[in-house]
């Protein structure tokens, strides 16, 4: 073990340091031999490298993003080339090259924090064994071994027997107590943090195996966790715990501030900037503006909340911009319905209503009836006419020369006179000579 802590002192010496400047600050103010001192130093420790692995940590989420986007395409080349898995990697490393995208990158934040871990854990295994490592020298090693964390010291494990729990000035009830409770605490962070990111941060639009092995490593690492915590030291416990939490804070201000496309945190943080851009009229922080201009390159490409949200725009009288922002547009026109609810819009063509049998039945029957009344009042203005002609007729004298053959008058009384076969005058049409 010494050889591997001599192999690895180049970590080992700056974790060391950084805990005994952190552990100068906090004994001040509550003592240097106490737990809280040597506690509080290992939560700056894990807070300190947190803050240093902020550009890794968004390197993996932009990573993340470009896999579950490169699901569809990867699936695709596995199917194509599912016989011959040299021609299938290199699609697989062409299609990486092409996007731009690194798949180790989603794993670049729990690598660069190995070094850490592993060196904070000889530290404290020194301080366990009493032997002194890294910048921890005699005196700092003794103030350390008495520090307690609610009774359990900081180098002591579930696993440690009793003679060895006492060495360190604690019972192994407590020692067992505190280290099972920590255990629970980081396991269960670290499965709602997974939980949280199935749930909330996922496109729901694509199912890919990608999402299934995030599924299933949700369930595998708090198992993982509660295996190996059992051989942890308390301070490696505080260290994990720590940085559970930090990661659950962190990826909840990412998710509600920059969700993935296509998933139900996108959908709520839509609702919240229509509500905040519809009331000032305006995009103010850089991050709404990014998204924005996001939604409105995708063009036709938009998925249903990202139209939703530019639908929204629409009726407040909102435009949104190419490069982020929000301009006033024209407001649309404002419709009411025949139920009395207003709506806005463009104005639309109204549509005729449908009718029913009946209506439709009863429109047919009067139509009838105006024909049949304006029939009857054509065939009464044709009778008047021939009276009125009759009437002029007898009224020439007897010698003038006769007149004109009229043609048949229309209206029911010619119609009838032509389907009788008679002649309105002249000799009547001789019958047929087989009928004599």
């Amino acid at each position: 073990m010494d050889t591997i802590a001599s192999l690895f002192s180049f970590i080992t010496t700056p974790v060391s340091w950084v805990i005994v400047q952190f552990h100068s600050v906090y004994g001040k103010i509550f003592g240097p031999d106490t737990g809280w001192a040597w506690g509080l130093s290992i939560v700056s420790l894990v807070i300190l490298i947190r803050i240093c692995l902020i550009p890794l940590f968004v390197k993996q989420i932009k990573a993340t993003r470009a896999m579950q986007t490169l699901q569809p395409e990867m699936k695709k080349i596995q199917e194509r080339y599912k016989n011959d898995k040299q021609r299938q990697s290199e699609e697989m490393m062409k299609l990486y090259k092409e996007s731009g995208t690194n798949p180790l990158s989603s794993c670049l934040p729990i690598l660069a924090q190995s070094p850490f871990f592993f060196a904070l854990y000889h530290v404290l295994n020194g301080i366990a064994t009493g032997s002194t490592i890294g910048v921890i020298n005699e005196s700092l090693l003794a103030s350390a071994r008495k520090a307690h964390i609610f009774g359990a010291p900081l180098a002591a494990k579930f696993t440690d027997g009793s003679s060895k729990v006492e060495a360190l000035g604690a019972s192994l009830t407590d020692v067992r107590v505190v280290t099972a409770v920590m255990i629970v605490l980081m396991s269960a962070s670290q499965f709602y943090t997974q939980r949280q990111l199935m749930t909330k941060n996922v496109d729901t639009t694509v199912k890919t195996p990608f999402m299934q092995q995030q599924k299933m490593l949700m369930y595998v690492f708090p198992v993982m966790f509660a295996v190996f915590g059992i051989n942890f030291p308390v301070g490696v416990l505080v260290y994990w715990l720590t940085t559970n939490v930090w990661t659950m804070g962190q990826q909840m201000y990412v998710i509600r501030n920059n969700p993935t496309p296509g998933s139900k945190a996108q959908a709520a943080y839509l609702e919240r900037l229509t509500k905040h851009v519809t009331h000032h009229g305006k995009t103010r922080r850089r991050s709404e503006k990014t998204i924005v201009k996001a939604i409105v390159a995708k063009g036709r490409d938009r998925n249903e909340f990202e139209r939703s949200f530019i639908n929204a725009l629409t009726k407040s009288g909102l435009v949104a911009q190419a490069d982020g922002t929000v301009a006033k547009g024209e407001a649309p026109a404002v419709a009411q319905t025949e139920d009395g609810v207003t709506t806005t819009g463009a104005a639309r063509r109204q549509q005729p209503k449908r009718q029913t049998k009946a209506q439709r039945q009863s429109g047919v029957t009067k139509a009838a009836g105006d024909s049949a009344s304006a029939s009857s009042d054509a065939s009464d203005s044709a009778d008047e006419a021939d009276t009125t002609t009759s009437l002029e007729k007898s009224d020439e004298p007897q010698d003038a020369k006769p007149a004109a053959k009229q043609a048949p008058k229309g209206g029911s009384n010619g119609r009838s006179r032509a389907q009788s076969g008679q002649r309105k005058g002249g000799p009547q049409r001789p019958k047929s000579p087989s009928k004599k």
